[in-house]
């Protein structure tokens, strides 16, 4: 294995760069599937209080343009509809990420419960017997 093949191997490791690989494919797949089930399954809920129709194309539009000569109007418009949609996107997709590492990241150890040396006052774990500065019986 030549030197470059080594420190790249190196480089992949201790950056995590396969860590990071992994996640924005799986992020990418993962918003896709929450994609679907935003436009699935809430939008349509979503849809019953808002305009009716496509409600992400939902406006409040604020000046419009005569038609020119090939008869395009141009619309200056705030898409609170488009907003809307993304803002339920990313709530659903920020908590099925937490979902997701919450079930799959190791839980943290409970906090190590500690006394404290009569001797040197070093703290040392509960359970010990001798103190790990000192030496000295706890």
């Amino acid at each position: 294995m030549t030197t470059v093949t080594r420190d790249f191997i190196a480089f992949l490791t201790k950056t995590n760069a396969i860590a990071v690989a992994v996640g924005v494919i799986i992020g990418a797949a993962t918003q896709k599937v929450v994609s679907s089930v935003v436009a699935d399954i809430f939008m349509p809920i979503i849809g019953l209080v808002m305009p009716a129709g496509d409600w992400r194309e939902a406006q409040i539009v604020l000046s419009q343009s005569a038609p020119d000569a090939a008869g395009k109007v141009t619309v200056n418009a705030l898409k609170y509809g488009d907003l809307i949609g993304a803002l339920v996107d990313f709530v659903i997709i920020a908590f099925f990420v937490y979902l997701v590492t919450k079930l799959l990241l190791p839980k943290d150890p409970p906090p190590l419960e500690l006394k404290e040396c009569g001797a040197c006052l070093e703290k040392v774990p509960a359970q010990a017997t001798k103190c790990k500065a000192c030496h000295s019986a706890v």
